[in-house]
């Protein structure tokens, strides 16, 4: 099971990296949110990674820490909220500027960098 979230993890943030140094506002975003997803994994599995353990210590039995779920779920939260303003800003830019590349710069030549 640690080998299966090791990889996820790093699956996620390769994917997440690759797509945030893209040119275009929307692979940007979506690479944020991978990396942010890629985050929370990895805070999860610093509770250390249980099978069938209670949240609650009910005595000498195996538990799952409660402080890595909370610190997760709170990362979700202000992670959705941050990807709808990011949203929001990036169609607005897009608004204004009449393109959506990062730079905010038209190219001359009429074709699309990568």
């Amino acid at each position: 099971m640690e080998s299966l979230y090791a990889i996820t993890t790093g699956l996620l943030s390769a994917c997440g990296l690759y797509l945030t140094l893209r040119g275009r506002t929307f692979p940007v975003v979506v690479g944020l949110t991978l990396l942010s997803y890629a985050v929370n994994l990895f805070l999860f599995s610093m509770g250390g990674l249980t099978t069938d353990g209670a949240a609650i210590v009910n005595g000498p039995t195996a538990y799952a820490d409660p402080l890595p779920q909370a610190l997760v779920l709170t990362a979700i939260v202000i992670g959705f909220a941050m990807t709808a303003f990011v949203v929001i800003l990036a169609m607005r830019a897009r608004g204004e500027m009449g393109n959506d590349h990062v730079d905010g710069r038209k190219h001359d030549d009429g074709e699309e960098r990568r």
